[in-house]
């Protein structure tokens, strides 16, 4: 008998999960070390999202000045079914660094209100996070199949790319384009390019350039939730390395660089000291207002978007933003 959508079927007969190893292990003592002994001191923003730094995050996109989460979704909330409507036939929403899944659920909805049926096809590193979104996707949605890929983005991509799919909707949500550097942001959305044809689309969140004022405060709120999230780092590398970072000789810092267009965090050193770090065997000396660099998040304009999607093989299909075009979905085609 030949099963048809309207069909009852069980979450476990939906959900296909595959898993490829990651190549490359992040070491975090050769990465404290490297960044720590470099004449501008830095550490890799990968860094913040150990257990008690994500849960911080997920404090930040509830505070007033951090607009980023609450406006994108709004976006999409008002905007889905019309984003919805550029799928030709059996569209598959795919979407890479997918995470919990949450914005995404309103393109499911629409998606699935137009077709009937619809398959989703999440890439993330996090296998666990894949299989536990997934699933509470599939109790959600009973027309929903997913199919998902715990990987690297770009073996994800290539595993996007050998699926047998009629269309492609893959979605980069969350403004994530814009912790790239330039030249890496690049080459990223060209390997998308490669993933999809010509019939395929990309959805792509970008936060917008906008006052200086707001958006320090966004990344310096005025309840120290950022700071915390910042200062975690050093935390981490007290717990993990055997530190001996004292945090309240630290102080966060976001400042916007209006030529570069991004937020710049740091860690500022508030006198001079050293620190040791029993696993790297070896102590670090700080002088007073000198700075750790943490993270970079680009902002755009929309010439900048225009420029980024050309450069990396797309062209500007169609775009929605907020009332004070604060932050942007913008949907692109293969050129």
């Amino acid at each position: 008998m030949t099963r048809t959508f309207a069909d009852p079927v069980a979450v476990d007969d939906r959900l296909q999960v595959e898993k490829t190893p990651v190549k490359k292990v992040l070491n975090f003592a050769e990465d404290v070390l490297e960044g720590l002994s470099s004449e501008a001191k830095n550490l890799p923003s990968v860094y913040f999202y150990d257990r008690k730094g994500s849960e911080i995050f997920e404090e930040i996109t509830k505070l007033p000045e951090y607009y980023l989460t609450r406006t994108e979704h709004d976006i999409l909330r008002q905007n889905s079914p019309e984003i919805a409507s550029y799928a030709e036939g059996d569209l598959t929403l795919a979407e890479l660094g997918s995470g919990s899944s949450t914005k995404t659920r309103m393109l499911i909805e629409q998606l699935i209100r137009k077709q009937g049926r619809l398959c989703y096809h999440p890439i993330d590193i996090s296998e666990t996070m894949l299989t536990s979104s997934s699933e509470a996707l599939l109790t959600d949605f009973p027309k929903l199949t997913v199919n998902a890929h715990a990987a690297e983005y770009n073996d994800g991509l290539e595993k996007l790319a050998d699926a047998d799919y009629d269309q492609k909707m893959l979605a980069i949500l969350g403004s994530n384009i814009g912790n790239f550097e330039p030249e890496a942001g690049r080459e990223l959305l060209s390997k998308v390019r490669e993933s999809l044809n010509e019939e395929d689309l990309l959805l792509l969140g970008t936060d917008m350039r906008k006052d200086t004022q707001v958006l320090e405060a966004a990344y310096d709120d005025a309840q120290g939730v950022t700071a915390r999230f910042n200062l975690n780092l050093l935390e981490r590398i007290n717990q993990e390395l055997g530190g001996e970072f004292d945090v309240d000789k630290f102080r966060h810092r976001a400042l916007y660089d209006t030529e570069q267009g991004r937020v710049e965090m740091r860690l500022q050193s508030l006198e001079r000291h050293q620190v040791r770090i029993d696993a790297l065997d070896q102590s670090f000396q700080f002088e007073e207002g000198e700075e750790i660099h943490t993270e970079n998040s680009y902002k755009y304009s929309p010439q900048s978007i225009e420029r980024l999607s050309r450069e990396s093989g797309f062209e500007p299909v169609d775009f929605w933003t907020d009332q004070r075009d604060y932050f942007r979905v913008n949907l692109l085609r293969p050129a």
